[in-house]
């Protein structure tokens, strides 16, 4: 696989899943930088969803025409062999200026 890229979206096949997990495969845009990603063989992800929750832990965006949410409570490191070989998207810039200022919210940052 090439380069995964920060911001990128994918598919990610996040089954098998236990209790409340996010699961089956659907979009997921990369958080993890390059850099890291290029070395340690995973990736940390956040799954998409179309359920609009509105929690301070989701951002929202449009992806392929549709609404939706990133849900930074779902992020979860995967083995790079579960995404999709080429990305399907990127986020847009407000959207990545979101998550940012999203993640720094929930994390106390």
């Amino acid at each position: 696989m090439g380069m995964v890229r920060e911001y990128n979206i994918h598919i990610v096949n996040l089954d098998p899943t236990v209790g409340m997990e996010i699961k089956k495969s659907r979009p997921c845009v990369v958080l993890s930088p390059g850099k890291m990603n290029s070395v340690l063989g995973t990736v940390i992800i956040a799954p998409m969803t179309s359920t609009i929750r509105g929690y301070p832990s989701r951002v929202e965006i449009r992806f392929q025409s549709k609404r939706g949410e990133v849900c930074l409570d779902q992020m979860r490191a995967v083995d790079e062999s579960r995404l999709s070989k080429q990305p399907i998207g990127r986020l847009k810039q407000d959207e990545i200026d979101g998550i940012k200022d999203a993640m720094a919210e929930v994390f106390e940052l």
